[in-house]
């Protein structure tokens, strides 16, 4: 069976950085599992679907047939053969992903999606149950975390970076919104937002990319 590497964590904390710096380390496919929701969100906003709507969002899901391709050293899925970009990252999908994301049956089937991916090749997925419920059975499970005003710099140097934001973007408003995905994340009812258990717990605060991914890797099990 191909080997996965869970990295969990809380918006802001490096997941994405990190898992893509040590996917090139090992040569291992790099998953990112917050696209899946946001695929979802967004093929439900142009289908009408109301995204708030949890019995709704379940029949939709039924309707999303997945696809995998590699491409630049990640693992992509693809809903109905459409491949999503920039897409994605819109405002407009930025409001609406929460709920869909906190929908337990949307959890069901993405999480059904993420485990055929093992099928693909050795992966690393980051994300926010993936440790906990995706691959509880991965040797390999990481937490990774920040303080929070260190992740609102970090989240607001990258969308600034970006040109998202608007006018009225500062770091104060960032770290509002970070922390209420934190509470929207630990407070949900299905597959929410903790340490799995058994897991291997990295503080970023105060430690460079290169810093963290060396600690994951000298703390990466024989696998």
């Amino acid at each position: 069976m191909n080997t996965v590497i869970c990295i969990d964590g809380p918006a802001g904390a490096g997941k994405s950085t990190v898992a893509k710096a040590i996917a090139k380390a090992l040569g291992y496919l790099y998953v990112d599992s917050g696209s899946f929701y946001r695929a979802v969100t967004w093929h439900a906003m142009q289908a009408g679907v109301d995204c708030a709507d949890a019995e709704a969002m379940a029949a939709f899901c039924q309707t999303l047939v997945p696809s995998f391709i590699k491409r630049d050293g990640a693992l992509i899925c693809l809903l109905n053969g459409r491949e999503l970009k920039e897409e994605i990252r819109t405002p407009e999908v930025n409001a609406n992903v929460s709920p869909v994301a906190t929908a337990p049956k949307v959890r069901q089937c993405v999480t059904q999606w993420l485990r055929a991916m093992r099928d693909e090749g050795d992966i690393i997925v980051e994300g926010r149950d993936i440790g906990s419920v995706v691959f509880p059975d991965s040797p390999a499970r990481f937490y990774i975390d920040a303080d929070p005003d260190e992740r609102a710099r970090r989240r607001h140097r990258e969308e600034t970076a970006k040109g998202m934001g608007g006018g009225d973007h500062s770091e104060e408003k960032v770290k509002a919104s970070l922390l209420n995905r934190d509470r929207i994340d630990s407070s949900r009812a299905t597959a929410p937002l903790t340490v799995p258990s058994g897991a291997t717990v990295i503080d970023t605060t105060r430690l460079d990319i290169p810093a963290v991914v060396a600690a994951i890797l000298s703390h990466l099990p024989k696998m």
